[in-house]
């Protein structure tokens, strides 16, 4: 290698750069540089996103705090929008359909109710999933977070949503006559394994949503035919029954009916087991476990893709 020297001569046998004929690859193994946002191995990724538990709770209430921050009834609305939607649903399939088959008024009305109001928790928190990178663009940019921390921040969101209306859906339910008993303590495991569905099924919408924004706009279509097709306004056992009970097993494995159905059994005495598919909590047990292991996963591969480009 040569090299000029101050007077404009050139300098003979100066030594070689060692690093010279390297590629860029063997450089930074040489040096132990790495790609920025590079994708963790899942173990080390799973350890960062615990340590970032508490950005993580603190993210999802201050969304929560922020959602109805314009309106004048403020986080009431939280009540008030499935009510409403409620209502609606009993004016139209309860009064004018009459598609209570197989229950009696003071039994569809908390019926409905809490299937409205549990299946808003699983619907929101797929939509918030949607946009959980594509609406966060500047903060996933700006900083180096595990970017996970979104979509289970959105569920965490809607989780805490639904328990503050609960308060709203015991009273219905006491209304028509169901009161707390041994059965109401099987809420807890019920909505801990809708919990995980959900932010298995955020993860998995959230790496769609990332690379096809527009996902958003069609989600909405998509919620409203699994809300038709889950049994949030009818029994499914009794509004098919005659059909093929292969068809209404199906129909009834369906994740979103399974939460429902648990839901209902917990807290609605005259809805007994005849209406639960068999071995119903093995089905909410593995739904959970299938969606959230399969879509954390799913999410994790493209962690180095979100924000770019």
């Amino acid at each position: 290698m040569s090299e000029t020297t101050h007077d404009g001569g050139v300098a003979l046998g100066t030594t070689p750069s060692p690093d010279e004929g390297l590629t860029a690859a063997q450089l930074a193994d040489k040096y132990g540089l790495s790609v920025s946002g590079a994708r963790p191995p899942l173990a080390e990724y799973v350890r960062r996103l615990w340590g970032r538990r508490h950005f993580i709770l603190a993210f999802s209430r201050a969304k929560l705090t922020a959602q109805y921050s314009q309106a004048k009834l403020g986080q009431l609305w939280q009540v008030v929008t499935p009510l409403l939607n409620a209502a609606v649903y009993y004016f139209i399939f309860g009064v004018i359909i009459k598609a209570t088959r197989g229950l009696d008024r003071e039994t569809y009305i908390p019926f409905l109710v809490t299937g409205v109001f549990v299946f808003t928790f699983t619907q929101t928190s797929v939509m918030a999933g949607v946009r959980a990178i594509s609406g966060n663009l500047g903060l996933v940019r700006a900083l180096h977070f595990p970017r996970a921390s979104l979509p289970i921040s959105f569920a965490l969101q809607q989780l805490q949503q639904l328990l503050f209306s609960m308060i709203v859906l015991f009273t219905v339910v006491i209304v028509f006559g169901s009161y707390p008993g041994l059965s109401w303590l099987l809420i807890v495991p019920a909505l801990v394994l809708q919990f995980f569905f959900n932010t298995g099924l955020a993860l998995v919408m959230a790496r769609m949503g990332a690379k096809t924004p527009d996902l958003a706009q069609l989600m909405p279509f998509v919620t409203r035919t699994w809300m038709y097709a889950s049994g949030v306004m009818f029994s499914i056992d009794g509004m098919l029954a005659g059909r093929p009970e292969w068809f209404i097993r199906l129909m009834q494995y369906n994740p979103a009916a399974v939460y429902m159905d648990l839901m209902r059994f917990a807290l609605i005495d005259s809805y007994g087991s005849s209406h639960l598919p068999p071995h119903v909590w093995a089905a909410a047990l593995g739904w959970a476990v299938i969606f959230f292991v399969g879509g954390f996963v799913y999410f994790w591969k493209a962690e180095e893709r979100y924000g770019r480009g």
